[in-house]
């Protein structure tokens, strides 16, 4: 499948922009006017330039309202166009986008828009050009996709064909059973873009909250599998206006930009059928986008580790022993690296300073540095993140050490995929121990995630581990609205809420990862246990510095549920927090921050699923009264 990049997609010059397409692995660009018309380079210069970096220049655009006016102002228009055709020639590119008239049309009249299209053909000829003619979303007159395929099929100009935009077609609801209509060599483009539930007008959802495929709420499988059922061949191109990406790395961007196609094609590259109940099921030539899958990865079957690092050794590992974790010992070749275990909830401490050779960077605190997936086949997995742009982590290892491979995720912490069977890792051996119990695990990880690549982690995490994503919340903090979206496989076995805090402290950790700098929000591990008040009892034994709950709170529960009031008394006197469902309950503590790290231990009766949603604002208002008695 050819791919393609809009320059409005990214951040930067245009020369930039177009480095970072072909440096991402894309096929072709569409120039954006505005990025052309302020660059310092000729229009030679960048031709010159694309065939360099092994690109071609797919689209011009766009030629704005062209169509629908009285004819003095037409022939105002077709001068207009003349000089792009021109300006096109120059370029070397032969398509043009035609956006359906906003500001200017006053006719509304078919026969005198398809007379016009007509004619720009004819001058479009001249030139050797083609007009991609696209229904916006807001058109004053046009502004559904089978309406602008009806003038277009009216106009019968082999010049004059039709674009398909997915953010036009989907955000306003359009039937896409017309679509099987469209000859596939009248297409002469398609532009994708996902877009997230929003309930606003839609221009602005257009030009501040576009994202890429698999990063918003439609379904361009389907939409995909339907335009490859007409026959198209052209390129697949990203048109996605987004404030965030705009101001992000380019590099960064376009590699995501393609991630997503590649995901995109994958998923209908084996499931060509498509459509509703009782519509036609298309079939997709296999000669038409010539789609490529991906390796096949099934969904983790849980956790395998959680990796800390750390340069307050002390702290982190006396609050793990307060919470029952056993040190188990330090790997056989890493005198750095210690080995926590509570049950099968492994933890991998790592202290990271600059005397122990371990980073070139200071290092804030403690963080979570990686994550360790139970997969089917982790060579697949590995693959297939390969194919999906994720960066390989350089891992040392002696020759008997096993072989571990791993990426870095868009936060700069570390996914590494692990072998699953039903014994203990192999690569526990490697400190000196040989087995664990099967009492306790970790039920989920709560990662912070920086607010410019929020939506490029879901994609992430969707197309590499095939998790799925839960409808996002807003959760309410001290500083404002913290948002929440659980990552989960079908099963359960991993769960994986990504959080986003409105105002991130000033104060960032340096050194995870790739040398990202991420947000210093807080992040946290779920270890689930039998008995939370024995788990309590033994961290209360132990000097645990439990996350303060205010009393306000246990009368607010008696209020909401009807507790016994000794249980309720127990739940104060150990600290714990408490929900209910109707499929079962939820206990839980906090433990208080350490860098920007804390845990939870969290018990769950019958079949409770969630994480306890309505105690997170207990959780955020105390943790910053913690961080400002710190600060203090």
């Amino acid at each position: 499948m050819r791919t393609s990049i809009a320059t409005v997609c990214l951040s930067g010059t245009l020369e930039e922009k177009l480095r970072a397409a072909a440096r991402a692995g894309f096929n072709g660009v569409e120039i954006f006017e505005q990025d052309l018309v302020v660059s310092p380079d000729s229009p030679e210069t960048i031709a010159e330039l694309a065939r360099e970096l092994g690109i071609s220049l797919d689209l011009y655009q766009p030629f704005r309202d062209l169509e629908g006016v009285e004819e003095a102002q037409f022939e105002k228009n077709l001068k207009r166009a003349e000089s792009k055709f021109q300006l096109m020639a120059r370029l070397g590119i032969d398509t043009m986008l035609l956006c359906s008239n906003v500001g200017t049309a006053t006719i509304a009249d078919d026969g005198v828009v398809v007379e016009q299209l007509r004619r720009l053909g004819d001058l479009a000829d001249r030139y050797r050009v083609n007009i991609a003619y696209e229904a916006l979303a807001w058109g004053r007159f046009v502004s559904e996709y089978d309406y602008a395929w009806d003038l277009v099929k009216a106009a019968d100009h082999p010049r004059i064909g039709t674009c398909l935009d997915s953010f036009h077609i989907l955000s306003r609801n359009t039937d896409l059973a017309r679509i099987a209509e469209i000859p596939g060599d009248k297409i002469f483009f398609l532009q994708l873009a996902d877009a997230p539930a929003l309930t606003m007008d839609v221009l602005s959802w257009s030009r501040h909250h576009r994202v890429f495929p698999g990063e918003g709420a439609w379904d361009l499988s389907d939409f995909l599998t339907r335009i490859a059922a007409t026959g198209y061949a052209g390129p697949v191109s990203l048109e996605v206006f987004n404030d965030s990406f705009r101001q992000g790395d380019t590099n960064r961007t376009a590699v995501d930009g393609l991630r997503s196609l590649r995901w995109l094609e994958a998923s209908i590259a084996d499931a060509p059928a498509a459509g509703t109940a009782g519509e036609a099921q298309p079939e997709v030539p296999s000669s038409a986008l010539d789609l490529q899958p991906l390796p096949e990865v099934e969904e983790p079957r849980g956790i395998n580790y959680v990796e800390l690092s750390t340069n307050d050794l002390g702290a982190l590992t006396r609050q793990m022993h307060q919470l029952g974790f056993q040190f188990i010992g330090y790997h056989r070749s890493k005198p750095h690296v210690q080995l926590w275990l509570r049950g099968k909830a492994r933890i991998i401490v790592s202290e990271v300073t600059e005397e122990a050779g371990t980073t070139s960077a200071p290092v804030n605190g403690t963080f979570l540095r990686g994550i360790g997936f139970e997969v089917t086949d982790s060579q697949s997995a590995m693959e297939r993140a390969a194919l999906l742009l994720a960066e390989e982590v350089p891992r040392d290892q002696t020759h008997n050490d096993e072989v571990l491979r791993g990426v870095f995720a868009p936060d700069g912490s570390e996914v590494f995929f692990h072998q699953f069977n039903q014994t203990t890792p192999a690569w526990i051996k490697e400190f000196g121990h040989d087995h664990d119990e099967q009492v306790s695990h970790i039920d989920h990880v709560n990662l912070a995630q920086p607010s410019n690549h929020y939506d490029e982690a879901v994609l992430f995490y969707t197309s590499l581990l095939a998790l799925h994503a839960q409808s996002s919340q807003d959760v309410p903090s001290p500083s404002g609205l913290v948002r929440s979206q659980v990552m989960s496989s079908t099963d359960g076995s991993v769960r994986m809420p990504l959080n986003v805090s409105p105002q991130p402290h000033a104060e960032a950790v340096a050194g995870r990862g790739i040398g990202s700098v991420v947000e210093a929000y807080p992040e946290h591990v779920a270890v689930a246990c039998e008995d939370i008040f024995e788990a309590a009892a033994t961290a209360l034994s132990r000097g645990l510095d439990f996350l303060p709950v205010p009393q306000n709170y246990y009368e607010d529960l008696a209020s909401r549920f009807d507790l016994d009031p000794e249980f309720l008394q127990q739940l104060q006197e150990n600290h714990v927090l408490y929900d209910r469902d109707e499929h079962g309950e939820f206990l839980h503590f906090y433990t208080s921050t350490i860098g920007s790290v804390f845990f939870e231990m969290i018990e769950r009766r019958g079949d409770y699923l969630g994480f306890g949603a309505p105690d997170a604002p207990v959780r955020l208002a105390a943790q910053h009264r913690k961080n400002a008695q710190h600060s203090a």
